[in-house]
């Protein structure tokens, strides 16, 4: 029997209920140690991570934006070459790849799982200097197929919603991968922080040069870089998190497997899909269902006001946005993103929903679609 009590899109205090005692303990060690940038609790953390994902290094980093970056500097990549990423991304991953003096190139996503699509990134590779391919909504792209395709360019993995995430067994594919630890991710801090990934110690060692001022050491300044570097606290946050993260991964697959199941044969939604060799984590977890005389919206409004905390993620895709109209593409340049981005509704998923819960969240969208 269900409630009438309000379903949050994402409820954070109950993932830090788990962890509050072991979070509280680590500020007090860091609090007491005066260390508030990089050491012990970092270095352990980047080193449970890169066990994590799979790799020899992880550096962190402020925030995933500059992650990104930090990985795209890293490369050497000519100036003003192009990066081919997908259309239907959060607008970071263009702004990273600007911001590192390059050019964005667009792509379309494949229809079924609104992942970028290796034959669309096969038309404009002659322009291509690298690919960064998104890992969107909780599951990899298309790897092997874009790893054929970019033969001598490195690969770039935009990881930022796909921690704990496994394709045909590995969750690192290309040469390098960035992930965001936003409060709402998977694996999120209580503020900003990101990491870079990779097996090459030229540039992981290239990533933390120049994510600290380009120095290595005091006051000697090697090559040009920023200020990028996680802080402790968060550190200690993040640690907590990913003891619990296969656990709390789980956990998002079995809801995301009950909301298959309740909107069985509810006429107007499309459920998500998983690709071939994917192992899911569900970062979020968004349906179809139709963006003709503003039909999303009008559902989004009716679950709110019953307190569901359903929302829209990218309704404007990259090519629309102000920001990157000097990039040159025009309204139906990407009509599989362009589509997606009027359809796409986001339904509440944490690792702590309850089938009450989901249950509240189909009923309310059953009602809304006849209303």
């Amino acid at each position: 029997m269900t409630t009438d009590q309000p379903v949050p899109l994402v409820d954070l205090a109950a993932a830090h209920a788990e962890i509050e005692a072991e979070v509280r303990a680590g500020f007090d060690r860091v609090l007491a140690s005066g260390g508030y940038v990089k050491g012990p609790e970092v270095a352990g953390f980047e080193e449970e991570y890169a066990a994590f994902s799979g790799a020899r290094h992880c550096v962190g980093a402020a925030n995933g934006t500059d992650a990104l970056e930090l990985a795209l500097r890293a490369l050497d990549l000519p100036p003003g070459g192009g990066v081919v990423l997908p259309a239907n991304t959060f607008v970071a991953t263009a702004e990273a790849v600007q911001r590192a003096g390059l050019r964005p190139v667009l792509v379309d996503a494949d229809p079924e799982h609104l992942l970028i699509d290796p034959a669309r990134v096969a038309e404009v590779l002659a322009d291509a200097v690298a690919l960064l391919p998104v890992h969107l909504n909780g599951q990899l792209a298309p790897m092997a197929a874009l790893l054929d395709l970019a033969g001598d360019r490195p690969v770039l993995e935009d990881a930022a919603q796909s921690q704990g995430a496994r394709q045909d067994g590995r969750a690192y594919h290309g040469r390098i991968s960035a992930t965001s630890f936003y409060p709402g991710k998977n694996l999120g801090a209580y503020g900003d922080a990101g990491a870079v990934v990779t097996d090459d110690d030229e540039l992981a060692a290239a990533v933390r040069l120049i994510g600290d001022h380009g120095s290595a050491r005091k006051y000697a300044h090697e090559r040009f870089g920023f200020n990028s570097r996680m802080d402790a606290l968060q550190a200690v946050v993040l640690r907590a998190k990913l003891r619990r993260l296969p656990a709390w991964n789980e956990a998002r697959r079995a809801a995301a497997a009950r909301y298959d199941r309740l909107l069985a044969g509810l006429d107007g939604v499309t459920p998500p899909r998983t690709a071939p060799g994917n192992e899911h984590v569900w970062h979020l977890y968004a349906v179809r269902v139709g963006a003709g005389g503003g039909r999303r919206d009008a559902l989004l409004a009716a679950l709110n006001a019953a307190g569901i905390g359903a929302g829209v993620h990218y309704p404007v895709p990259v090519h629309r946005q102000p920001a990157f109209r000097h990039l040159g593409y025009g309204e139906g340049a990407f009509p599989v993103a362009e589509r997606a981005a009027g359809e796409l509704l986001t339904l509440p998923l944490f690792p702590q929903i309850t089938a009450a819960q989901q249950e509240r969240v189909v009923e309310v969208l059953a009602k809304a679609l006849v209303a």
